[in-house]
C-alpha cells in the first residue's frame, strides 16, 4: 500500500496494490500492521483499533455530513467506495490546530480504489456523484447518537468547492446543522 500525507496533517490518502489479469484483479483491502506502519512512515501515531464498520447506498447527488462526535467518542475513520464514486471531505474541527477550518477533498471510487485516513478530530462528509454508490468506512469508536454532531455543509466560512451535480439530496438533520461559527468542538 501508498501512504500519501495530504494538505492536512493527519489526514492520509491510501493506494491499495492491486493485481490485476485476464479474470479480473484483487487486492488487499485492510491490514492492521500495514495500515500501522504505514501511518508511523509518515510520523503519524497508531490510531486505536478499528471497532465498527458502516456502509451506506447513495443516490447521485446525496450530500451525507459534515458529521463527527464529541469526546469521548470520537472516532477515527477509514473510508473507501466499493462501488460507484463519491467526493469525501474531512474539515479539521480541533482548536488550536493550525488548520483549524480547513478541509481536504478527493475523489474515492471503485474504479481508482483509494481510501483516506481521517483521524479524530475532523468533520467527515461525501457526495455521491453516481447512482448506487456504495460507502463503506471503519471507525475507531462506535456510534453514539448523544455525541453526534454536524457542521452545515455549505457553510461560507468553510467555502467547501463542492462538485456540481443537478440536484443535491441533503436531509433536514444535515441541511439544519449549524455553522462552524456556532457549533459545538472538540
Amino acid at each position: 500500500m501508498k501512504f500519501t500525507q495530504a494538505d492536512i496533517f493527519g489526514i492520509v490518502i491510501i493506494e491499495p496494490k492491486v493485481f490485476k489479469d485476464e479474470r479480473g484483479w484483487f487486492m488487499e483491502s485492510f491490514n492492521q500492521r500495514e495500515f500501522n506502519e504505514g501511518l508511523s512512515r509518515l510520523g503519524l501515531p497508531e490510531p486505536q483499533y478499528f471497532v465498527q464498520d458502516n456502509q451506506s447506498c447513495s443516490k447521485k447527488g446525496v450530500l451525507r455530513g459534515l458529521h463527527y462526535q464529541l469526546e469521548p467518542h470520537t472516532q477515527g475513520k477509514l473510508v473507501s467506495v466499493t462501488q460507484g464514486a463519491a467526493f469525501d471531505v474531512a474539515v479539521d474541527i480541533r482548536k488550536g490546530s493550525s488548520t483549524f477550518g480547513q478541509w481536504f477533498g478527493i475523489e474515492l471510487s471503485a474504479v481508482n480504489k483509494k481510501m483516506l485516513w481521517i483521524p479524530a478530530g475532523f468533520a467527515h462528509g461525501f457526495l455521491a456523484l453516481e447512482d448506487d454508490t456504495h460507502f463503506i468506512y471503519k471507525t475507531t469508536n462506535f456510534y453514539d447518537p448523544h455525541s453526534e454532531r454536524s457542521l452545515l455543509w455549505s457553510d461560507g466560512a468553510l467555502n467547501i468547492e463542492w462538485p456540481c451535480v443537478s440536484a443535491y439530496l441533503i436531509s433536514d438533520k444535515d441541511r439544519q446543522a449549524p455553522p462552524l461559527s456556532d457549533a459545538v468542538l472538540l
